[in-house]
């Protein structure tokens, strides 16, 4: 699998009697084979403010490296696809549970996610050979 984009984005109402400033919007897109999808993942803004109790990121952006800056909602629909690889043939996800949106994170390798964040935004493309890459194993 090859990951080829990862942005996030907070939504802004687009009609006064809608809720979309409350939720922020994450987007991987990938290929498989020739086939290239989007996974969008669709959480509560609020979870934002907890990011430091589930990752070891104190501030947003995450990182910066050059003039290339991470925040924290760009990596969210990676981290879930990368957490389920199942979700690789669902459009959407919707999270509206803190405990849910955490688990994505729980025994997550941050170190390697940032170098396969940061290819990703360098280059526009970057293999994924096995999200187990990217759990942490038992020692």
């Amino acid at each position: 699998m090859f990951i080829k984009e990862c942005i996030g984005f907070e939504l802004e109402k687009e009609k006064s009697n809608t809720s979309e400033d409350f939720f922020n919007r994450s987007e991987v897109t990938f290929s498989e084979g020739s086939e290239e999808k989007t996974l969008h993942v669709l959480y509560v803004r609020y979870f934002d403010e907890f990011f430091q109790e589930f990752t070891p990121y104190q501030q947003n952006p995450i990182f910066t490296k050059e003039d290339i800056q991470v925040t924290f909602k760009d990596i969210v629909a990676l981290v879930c696809l990368i957490k389920n690889p199942g979700l690789r043939n669902r459009k959407r996800l919707y999270i509206n549970s803190k405990h849910e949106f955490a688990s994505y994170f729980q025994d997550i390798d941050f170190d390697k996610l940032t170098e396969i964040v940061l290819a990703v935004k360098q280059n526009n493309k970057v293999e994924l050979q096995s999200p187990l890459d990217f759990i942490k194993q038992p020692s």
